[in-house]
């Protein structure tokens, strides 16, 4: 019996899986606030007491990088050690890996269902696939096809620099050039990248805040979800909410079409994390789809790539399951 994580900043999904089931259908499975747990190992110990199936193996998809089998999560202050889990969890072996490579492994396995598009494209058979996903942070994975099946590789390129594409972004790399030592495009293009957006809007007297709005701020403890929700309001404008998702879709546009041209992403770019599924119409409005193929002589190959929002919110876990049963273990 095989337990796969997906262990993210925000929130962590564990399921047990077993090699009948496969890894689109857990035995048991649950889901944890992150910060609320001083070690992987403490949360996953909570997890384990609510089950009586012996565990063999896990394979974990970290949100960080991944290297001689420790990770330093990016927004949380765990570290967390191959070998520590496997002698604290009394199991056989433990696999970590980064979150992306294991939303790109989920990719090879959904189906139409788990998937919206925002351009059908021309996929090229055995072509290279790319997953960007804004949620907490911003990750990056990509897919190669060996001949035989998809091989999924990490990456870290959210943290490259920010590369404004227009005035009003250029403003608010200045903005943000005040308050870090670098920008880069998770500095903009995440969950934690929108309160800044909105600031840097609010600031510069681009448009009035809302009284209203202003009040939900003062006793938010997270203000993301309260920007996502007042730019999709359409009965109650908030125009600083509006034009920061906008923003924040024209970079994500931006730089996915950067991985799409630095992988040649010809079979296709996959939308994965928290936030793509929640702002759909606004991504089927088109600044998507403009920013990502603004790639002067290489638009007319960038907008024949496929391009497609991740809707199953377990694509992660589902990849962390495959890759402990069908990869690392076959």
């Amino acid at each position: 019996m095989l337990l796969a994580g997906d262990i993210g900043g925000t929130k962590t999904n564990l399921g047990i899986y077993s090699p009948d089931k496969g890894p689109r259908e857990a035995v048991f499975e649950a889901t944890f606030s992150s910060s609320q747990y001083p070690s992987l190992e403490t949360l996953v110990s909570e997890f384990l007491s609510q089950v009586s199936i012996k565990i063999d193996r896990a394979s974990f998809g970290v949100a960080g990088p991944v290297i001689g089998g420790q990770a330093r999560i990016t927004n949380l202050p765990w570290v967390i050690e191959d070998v520590q889990l496997r002698k604290t969890l009394h199991l056989k072996s433990v696999r970590l890996f980064n979150d992306l490579e294991a939303i790109a492994n989920g990719v090879t396995l959904l189906e139409k269902n788990d998937l919206h598009a925002l351009n059908e494209g021309v996929p090229i058979p055995g072509g290279t696939l790319a997953v960007i996903a804004p949620g907490t942070g911003l990750g990056e994975a990509f897919l190669m096809w060996d001949g035989e099946r998809y091989l999924a590789y990490p990456s870290e390129g959210g943290h490259a620099d920010f590369g404004p594409t227009n005035p009003l972004e250029i403003g608010l790399l200045r903005h943000l050039q005040k308050k870090m030592e670098h920008v880069s495009y998770e500095s903009v293009c995440s969950g934690h990248g929108l309160p800044d957006i909105y600031a840097y809007l609010k600031e510069s007297a681009y448009a009035e805040e809302q009284a209203w709005f202003a009040e939900q701020l003062a006793t938010a403890d997270d203000p993301t979800p309260l920007i996502v929700n007042a730019a999709l309001n359409a009965e109650r404008k908030c125009e600083l909410c509006r034009t920061t998702l906008e923003i924040f879709i024209s970079t994500l546009g931006a730089e996915a079409g950067n991985l799409a041209l630095k992988v040649m992403a010809t079979g296709g770019i996959y939308l994965g994390g928290g936030i793509p599924p929640r702002i759909i119409s606004l991504l089927d409005e088109g600044t998507f789809m403009q920013c990502f193929t603004n790639k002067g002589r290489f638009s007319a190959l960038v907008s024949q790539i496929p391009v497609h929002v991740i809707l199953n919110p377990k694509t992660a876990l589902i990849g962390a399951a495959f890759y402990g049963l069908e990869l690392y273990y076959e």
